[in-house]
């Protein structure tokens, strides 16, 4: 028996193989095959467009795979399909950074429009069809909602009046001059499965494991391990410079005078601490990287 699981091809797939690594499953990507091969014998991978991930899982081609709110949003507003879908893990990450994506309504800095309010009658060209013909329908405004095949930034004023679109930073869009009027919906990675998958003992075992140490890698992301030999009598002042994941743990050493620290922090904040934790008294400091934390 074999986990048939669906990897996002596309802007997702690279930060996708790389949240897979620092999981403890290695990736392999070739670009003549759909079948990505994967070091775990259980699993079978298949690159699936993410806008498609939903269908498939749903449908029972696939038993589960990684896909974004938006797109799971998109699939659910066309129908239903033979397996309800389950979100196993909340995953944030993007295409560029470790956050959400927003989805948002953009119109040429120079154009009349506003707010969603003024685009009654107007033309909106998007990848996000249902989504936003519902947003729309929500605040009254009638709207002519057209599919846009890519290149969406480009399209106003000239082949749509404004567009919907997904942005990290809003750099593509403020060098195409469109302004951001309101965000139709927040995204990022969701875990999914099917009813079929999770009812069976051994795949929903797997789904549960790979969820887990998913989770495990993005809990882990920006963040360092420190350790560092401290005396006893010093501990008190090291112990109010270092925040901890949720407690620093301290251990004895062989002389009693002296005690371990060890303690998880935002890797940004390192090199303002370590100077500090050295004059308070710290010695032998170590920092070392981290793939996973499981909470």
């Amino acid at each position: 028996m074999k986990l048939k699981l669906g990897i996002p091809k596309g802007s997702l797939e690279e930060a996708t193989i790389q949240l897979f690594a620092r999981a403890g499953f290695n990736l392999y990507v070739s670009s003549r095959s759909y079948f990505p091969s994967i070091d775990d014998p259980d699993v079978e991978c298949m690159l699936i467009r993410a806008q498609e991930m939903a269908r498939y899982v749903c449908d029972g081609v696939l038993d589960a795979g990684l896909t974004g709110q938006d797109w799971i949003a998109e699939h659910k507003l066309g129908g239903a399909g033979k397996h309800p879908l389950t979100s196993i893990a909340d995953l944030i990450y993007a295409k560029q950074s470790f956050g959400k994506v927003r989805w948002v309504l953009a119109a040429p800095e120079d154009s009349r429009f506003k707010s969603p309010k003024d685009f009654t009658n107007a033309t909106i060209a998007t990848e996000l069809v249902r989504v936003t013909k519902a947003y729309f329908d929500r605040i009254g405004v009638p709207v002519n909602v057209e599919f846009s095949w890519g290149a969406t930034e480009v399209k106003p004023p000239v082949l749509a009046d404004a567009i919907v679109e997904a942005t990290e930073t809003g750099s593509t869009l403020r060098a195409n001059r469109l302004r951001i009027i309101d965000t139709v919906m927040e995204s990022n990675t969701q875990f999914i499965a099917n009813d079929a998958a999770l009812a069976d003992p051994w795949k929903r075992t797997k789904i549960d494991n790979i969820a887990l140490l998913l989770r495990a890698a993005i809990e882990a992301q920006g963040r360092v391990g420190l350790m560092l030999n401290v005396r006893r009598a010093d501990l008190d002042k090291i112990l109010a410079l270092l925040p901890a994941l949720q407690r620093p743990t301290i251990s004895s050493l062989s002389d009693t005078d002296w005690v371990a620290v060890n303690t998880i922090i935002e890797e940004r904040t390192v090199r303002d601490l370590i100077p500090k934790v050295k004059a308070a008294g710290g010695q032998g400091i170590v920092e070392y990287p981290l793939n996973k934390i499981v909470v």
